[in-house]
């Protein structure tokens, strides 16, 4: 009898463990993500533990962790990258189990090393760390803080809350969480660069083509794009990767690499429970979504695609909340407009039962939105 042969996982992940923001103010940006996302901020760094450069506040909401850095004078590490970037997202931090073999196996993928294994520690514990390069100013940094107790990493000091929620929470005016989880990072690269960061993040990681969008089935009469999701055996960690195509106008993409001037993460998808409830609390606190013409819910294919879903489409329509469905189930989804001055990073609300897709049959619908944005802006 034949032995079935093994698949050996060469850079097993446990999931994201963090998003790094390098960003201008990053006082104001804790106020915001606490407020307008409901988030708590549990741990801080800066200039009064010694660290003389950046303040740092790290914020959660369930799974969900973003570290908000900011330089606190001229020329400090991060200064530039806001200065070329403005706010966004430096480091897609990845939970490793083995942090020496993920990163051996890396580099001898080819992939380019930015701090090589080290430790951190306090009386907290150890944290072991290691650093690649990906697109752009983009990089993972590896974690291992299996040997950690401490509020974050060495250096961070528990703190309060910058926003109490109790009371609205209490109120019933809020949800505890506004949402509970990164369910992905999208990533923009040049044009005809796409293929490229999907064989380096399967050479690197072992990461699978998880799905592939090109064609009609991402693009409008004006712009376009194309698009590939690479994923780890899990799919705990999913990158969609995005490219601009030839199109008569200027596309979404080519819009982002010219504002944040060059690759770089353009949305966060965070996972929610209770979509309705998300995004009536995240309006209510000053959060911009894309506009759904009612003429998307009106459509009776849509509804016959659709099903049922368990909320009735008119509260869907109400809240310009998008629904997809495939083999597997169904999501509902929805936009923020972009959280900076910058037409660059957004955020996607979503909400899972049983489907593992990415809204495809949203894409028209989302990208018509996008390109009234354009054109408001003087883009398309």
């Amino acid at each position: 009898m034949e032995n079935a042969q093994e698949t050996v996982d060469v850079f097993p992940v446990k999931g994201v463990d963090h998003l790094q923001f390098l960003v201008g103010n990053a006082k104001q940006a804790a106020h915001y993500y606490s407020t307008a996302f409901g988030m708590t901020c549990v741990a801080y760094r800066g200039p009064e533990q010694g660290y003389r450069d950046q303040a740092e506040y790290v914020l959660v909401s369930g799974s969900a962790r973003f570290v908000l850095t900011g330089a606190v004078h001229a020329g400090a590490p991060g200064a530039e990258h806001v200065t070329k970037h403005s706010d966004g997202v430096r480091d897609i931090a990845l939970a490793v189990p083995d942090v020496d073999r993920a990163y051996a196996h890396a580099l001898s993928a080819g992939a380019r090393s930015i701090a090589e294994p080290h430790d951190v520690c306090d009386e907290h514990g150890i944290v072991r760390m290691a650093s690649i390069a990906a697109y752009g100013d983009t990089i993972h940094t590896l974690v291992d803080r299996s040997k950690y107790d401490g509020p974050f990493l060495p250096g961070f000091v528990a703190r309060d809350p910058i926003v109490d929620r109790r009371p609205a929470i209490d109120a019933g005016l809020q949800p505890k969480r506004f949402f509970q989880a990164v369910d992905h990072v999208v990533g923009n690269v040049e044009l005809g660069k796409m293929d490229e960061w999907v064989e380096f993040y399967g050479r690197v990681m072992g990461f699978t083509n998880m799905a592939e969008f090109i064609g009609d089935d991402i693009a409008t009469d004006y712009s376009a794009l194309m698009s590939k999701v690479v994923a780890d055996g899990t799919r705990k960690v999913k990158f969609p990767l995005n490219e601009p195509a030839v199109s008569k106008r200027k596309s979404q993409i080519d819009e982002y690499l010219e504002f944040y001037g060059g690759p770089g993460a353009q949305h966060i998808a965070v996972a929610t429970n209770d979509i309705l409830a998300s995004v009536d609390a995240m309006r209510a606190a000053g959060v911009e979504f894309l506009d759904t013409p009612d003429s998307y819910y009106d459509d009776p294919e849509l509804r016959a695609r659709i099903g049922e879903v368990r909320v009735p489409i008119e509260e869907l329509k109400k809240r310009a909340i998008l629904v997809d469905r495939d083999e597997d189930g169904y999501l509902l989804q929805i936009f923020t407009r972009p959280v900076q001055d910058r037409p660059t990073v957004f955020f996607e609300l979503i909400e899972r039962h049983g489907s593992l897709g990415f809204g495809k049959g949203n894409f028209k619908a989302l990208f018509e939105a996008i390109e009234r944005e354009q054109e408001l802006r003087g883009n398309l």
